[in-house]
């Protein structure tokens, strides 16, 4: 028995075979969907119609998950830096298509992705990735509500996954003495002063040219950052707006560098027409941008023959913030130079440096505030004056006699 309604708000009938059919007019054309159950239908035609009055569209009704995240991707990409969309476009074709792909944009539901989520997490993917994986769901279906596709963010009421905070592994003040000892005459050895000295990601470092070197002023001008990409190493803008960044060197850091920049020029020499001009102050032994597995094999070769911690080279910026805080570095020189977009992001990372800059605060305060107790002092200033102002009188007596 069909429950018929009229055209502009659907209809819901029952087929021969037992399933439950709710159908919606769209610009002149039926879309519909099956269901098991009458109240089923009811629900998803109660749904759609509330998506027809936020503007849902034709398209929109028509587009699977797949066919939308793909049109997304193309608009997206000219937006964005090559790195962001390399990882946004692996989310979408390695994790969301082969599972979510085939659903209705307009019939995706929240719970739909919570079990996703969930099941991503199950098979063990790392909440890391999940958390990626929402990021760009979010980010997509927010454009699809601003092209009239769907009339509501599913992602908007997910439970998102807890990242678990792993322990931030770093030097100490003596532990990067020793190491800097173990990179004595070693090719990479200013890299790794610089590492620790500015606290540069590796990236950043590796896409420094001796252009952006101030000799005068001590500068270092931070403009680029080498990466990783499909067609091979690249030079990219910086992280962010913040990442471009004027960082005050050391005397010390200056003159290291001006004789590594000797060193470079007798490489170059040797070379001679096997070199390639990069203007790198970092580069390979032939002068192209330095592979970061290539440095990273050095960096664990060092940390060995050290005897040190096995620490990733990231760990190496890590050293740098927290030692230039436990100096009393200014949190904000401190974002300043680590090219952090906020200070808050600054404090979080590094807040296990905060309670011993607290406790030291404390004894400052309790130092200032000490009561001193100076009535011995009171005494003898009084005792004095006495006997200094009976002295005097005695003179003018002896004066008068």
């Amino acid at each position: 028995m069909a429950m018929k309604r009229s055209q502009n708000e659907g209809s819901i009938f029952k087929r021969k075979d037992g399933r439950w059919v709710a159908q919606v007019t769209i610009g002149g054309k039926h879309i519909g969907k099956y269901f098991k159950t009458q109240g089923e239908a009811r629900d998803w035609l109660h749904v759609t119609r509330a998506q027809l009055q936020d503007g849902l569209t034709l398209s929109g009704a028509q587009k699977t998950v797949k066919e939308f995240l793909l049109e997304w991707l193309s608009a997206y990409e000219s937006s964005v830096r090559p790195k962001t969309f390399q990882q946004y476009d692996q989310i979408v074709n390695q994790h969301i298509i082969p599972l979510l792909g085939k659903i209705k944009l307009k019939d995706i539901r929240p719970d739909q992705i919570q079990v996703f989520y969930n099941s991503k997490v199950k098979s063990g993917t790392s909440a890391r990735t999940v958390l990626m994986i929402h990021a760009v769901l979010h980010r997509a279906f927010n454009q699809a509500l601003k092209w009239g596709l769907i009339g509501r963010n599913p992602a908007h009421t997910v439970n998102r996954p807890k990242i678990k905070r792993k322990e931030m592994k770093t030097l100490t003040d003596m532990e990067v003495r020793i190491f800097l000892l173990a990179c004595k005459d070693n090719r990479y050895e200013v890299l790794y002063w610089l590492a620790i000295s500015t606290g540069l990601r590796q990236g950043e470092l590796l896409g420094l040219k001796w252009s952006d070197v101030d000799w005068n002023n001590r500068r270092l001008h931070v403009q680029r950052q080498l990466q990783r990409l499909p067609e091979g190493l690249v030079f990219t803008e910086p992280k962010s707006a913040s990442g471009r960044r004027v960082i005050s060197l050391g005397q010390v850091t200056i003159e290291k560098l001006r004789e590594y920049l000797t060193q470079l020029q007798l490489e170059k020499k040797i070379m001679e027409a096997h070199w390639e001009e990069n203007d790198l102050i970092l580069p390979s032994t032939r002068g192209t941008p330095l592979d970061p597995r290539n440095l990273l094999r050095n960096f664990k070769a060092l940390l060995k023959k050290a005897g040190l911690p096995d620490i990733r080279f990231h760990d190496l910026r890590h050293t740098a913030a927290t030692l230039m805080l436990q100096q009393g570095t200014h949190p904000k020189v401190v974002q300043e130079r680590l090219g952090h977009s906020d200070i808050s992001l600054t404090l979080n990372t590094y807040s296990h440096v905060l309670p011993a800059m607290q406790e030291e605060a404390a004894e400052k305060m309790d130092e200032i505030m000490m009561p001193i107790d100076v009535s011995d002092e009171l005494k003898k200033l009084g005792e004095s004056k006495a006997y200094y102002g009976g002295s005097q009188t005695e003179s003018k007596k002896d004066k008068n006699d």
